[in-house]
């Protein structure tokens, strides 16, 4: 909602990030631990450069895709190209540390679109799966020069060895995600470094080891984005803070050559896929009839039940999430709707924030800003209405916050204990959207 946005910008936002149409600089950074809307994912605080990821898409995906984006915490780049996927796509998003990849659920869920499967693997995992992917996105792990201004320490730390380690830990990514590309795929390799070891030297390294071709993206000259900066003639795109407005980025789009060989590997592998299961007991069907009524009317989505948790997940990629879980540890596929407990089922809070929400399924509570961040922090907040016993959603500006339980004597707080808002602090100066 626009209307949401433009206080916020018209105070702390002087342009518009020229090659991302849903960007926007800040005149200084701020701190959005405070801001309920933030919590509630109705944005994202990114790199601008990183943005530009949306002009590749633009240009090259028109139709409904698989999508991996391989490297993907702390999530940027994923809530980003999933708001770009055209409908009917799906994205994988995955990490292997365990750390990072709670962080990439956490905001893969606060984003609210279902279509996403979350999985916790090594790159090398991927490449089992051969030709499954339509687009990779391989935002490297980097010697992350590009990071020097922002974070001196970075610059500390930095030694040669570290490229040249950086270098062949990308080349082993690539290696493994070419792979799981589909003949005619598109890879999109991305780092946050400057040295032409990890940048250049890659693509043409790809070039060599796989016959992968460069694809040109369309940019505008007052971007002022600079090109290769050795004598290699293919494109690539850089982003050099004294010439763009931002921190240091790199990027280059491959396609990988379509040949018969790879053709049959694809055929065969799509042989193996197997239905998911979807026999349900009775017992559980009634279960799954009023998770239905949480969740707007939608032909492209079904519930399933495994164990005590009720999942949504579409329709037209169930034998792909049935891959998937053969080859990979996945953490999260779709909306995790609900949790039976004994007779009751409870509401997950990722119900709140998914846009298959029905919101009018829920008794509301709008809450003013010292309330929402009192339910942040996951503070007992009191309900203003007499509520009849059960579970209420929470809004803050018209937009869920998450679940409280009336308990008729007292409220339980439902929001996720390892998201709240630990520092008790009440901002003098509320900076909301």
């Amino acid at each position: 909602d626009d209307s949401l946005l433009s206080p916020f910008l018209h105070t702390h936002s002087d342009k518009k990030i020229p090659w991302c149409s849903s960007g926007y600089y800040l005149k200084q950074r701020l701190t959005f631990t405070f801001d309920p809307l933030f919590h509630a994912g109705c944005y994202y605080v990114q790199e601008a450069a990183s943005m530009f990821l949306e002009q590749v898409m633009k240009q090259y995906v028109q139709k409904p895709v698989v999508m991996l984006d391989l490297c993907a915490a702390p999530g940027g780049k994923s809530t980003h190209v999933r708001s770009l996927l055209p409908k009917g796509s799906l994205l994988v998003a995955n990490e292997i540390i365990r750390s990072r990849f709670r962080t990439l659920d956490e905001n893969l869920i606060k984003w609210g679109h279902p279509d996403v499967v979350i999985t916790n693997n090594d790159p090398a995992d991927f490449a089992a799966l051969t030709g499954f992917f339509d687009v990779i996105l391989v935002d490297a792990p980097c010697s992350g020069e590009g990071m020097f201004r922002k974070d001196t320490k970075t610059m500390k730390e930095w030694r040669l060895g570290n490229v040249e380690l950086c270098q062949r830990r990308q080349q082993r990514i690539l290696s493994d995600s070419w792979s799981c590309l589909k003949p005619d795929g598109m890879l999109i390799y991305s780092t946050c470094t400057y040295n032409t070891k990890e940048n250049e030297e890659n693509v043409q390294w790809m070039q060599q080891e796989f016959g992968a071709e460069t694809l040109p993206v369309d940019i505008a000259k007052d971007w002022h984005i600079t090109g290769t900066l050795t004598t290699h003639t293919f494109p690539v795109y850089r982003f050099l803070p004294y010439q763009t407005e931002g921190e240091g980025f790199f990027l280059a789009v491959l396609r990988k050559p379509f040949d018969r060989k790879n053709h049959g590997n694809e055929y065969l592998f799509q042989q193996k896929r197997s239905k998911r299961k979807t026999n349900i007991p009775v017992a559980s069907k009634n279960i799954l009839s009023v998770a239905k009524g949480w969740l707007l009317p939608h032909e492209d989505y079904r519930l399933s039940l495994k164990e005590t948790s009720i999942t949504v997940f579409p329709k037209a990629y169930e034998n792909e999430w049935s891959l998937l879980e053969q080859y990979l540890r996945i953490v999260r596929s779709g909306t995790m709707v609900g949790d039976m407990k004994g007779k009751d089922m409870i509401p997950r809070h990722a119900l709140a924030m998914s846009g298959l929400l029905r919101r009018d399924a829920f008794p509301t509570e709008e809450v003013d800003y010292a309330q929402a961040l009192a339910y942040l922090q996951k503070k007992t907040i009191p309900l203003n209405k007499n509520f009849v016993s059960g579970y209420v959603l929470i809004q803050y500006k018209n937009v869920p916050l998450g679940f409280v339980k009336n308990m008729g004597n007292r409220v339980n707080n439902l929001y996720p204990s390892e998201w709240r808002v630990r520092s008790g602090y009440l901002p003098e100066e509320i900076r909301t959207v």
